[in-house]
């Protein structure tokens, strides 16, 4: 009789366990196949460097892929200008760093004047947030914040499909190396790359973050970088 009511206990058990583990995988399996999918762009709007002969021109260039680099560059190209984002890495676009959010104090509010301007941000988070929280909401409407924790791969992928085919917006996989001056050397005519293509444009905008002569400390040894 105990014999009976062990295997009874043991296959009752299995089937928890079974059930469970089908459940977590068709919350899971779609999420991944999707992240998957959305991973692997074809950026129509991707400069091929070897049919430009090394020269292109536009009326906007971008230096960055990231937050700023980003809504700069959907700006531009709403605005009807000719814009290329310059990044060194497409894959990067729109990568978050190790704390993912987007808002909180201070910040929340920069994003809904984004979001105003009928900017990216703020529909990007929409799709890819994992947990929305208004911060202080104990105090004063003055210094509440929304935040939004984010999926870090889903955030940069929805980027990525988004600015792949976004209007009057081309993308240049390569570094900046220096620009393009008047005569005068004060009025800007476009940009060198390291791989040797310039770009002719009449503006330039410069959203390097941190990477510009930023620096890395460890221990007592010090070297040029943004992130270590």
């Amino acid at each position: 009789h105990m014999s009976i009511n062990y295997y009874i206990f043991n296959i009752i058990i299995l089937l928890i366990i079974l059930t469970y583990y089908k459940i977590v995988m068709l919350i899971i399996k779609p999420s991944n196949i999707l992240r998957n999918r959305r991973n692997i762009h074809i950026f129509s709007n991707l400069i091929d460097k070897q049919a430009i002969n090394g020269f292109v021109k536009a009326d906007v260039i971008v230096i960055g892929g990231g937050h700023a680099g980003c809504e700069a560059a959907a700006a531009s190209a709403r605005a009807g200008a000719d814009t290329i984002l310059l990044t060194q890495r497409y894959d990067t676009i729109g990568e978050m760093s190790c704390n993912p959010s987007i808002g909180g104090i201070g910040k929340g509010h920069l994003v809904r004047e984004i979001d105003a301007l009928d900017g990216i941000m703020g529909k990007l988070i929409d799709n890819a947030g994992i947990h929305f929280k208004m911060l202080n909401l104990r105090k004063g409407p003055a210094v509440r914040g929304p935040r939004a924790q984010a999926d870090r791969d889903l955030y940069k992928s929805e980027m990525q499909e988004l600015l792949s085919t976004y209007p009057n917006l081309r993308i240049l996989e390569a570094s900046a190396e220096d620009l393009i001056l008047d005569s005068s050397m004060k009025i800007v005519e476009g940009l060198k790359t390291k791989e040797g293509i310039d770009i002719q444009a009449s503006q330039v905008v410069i959203t390097t973050g941190t990477f510009l002569r930023g620096k890395c400390y460890l221990g007592q040894t010090s070297y040029p970088a943004g992130r270590h």
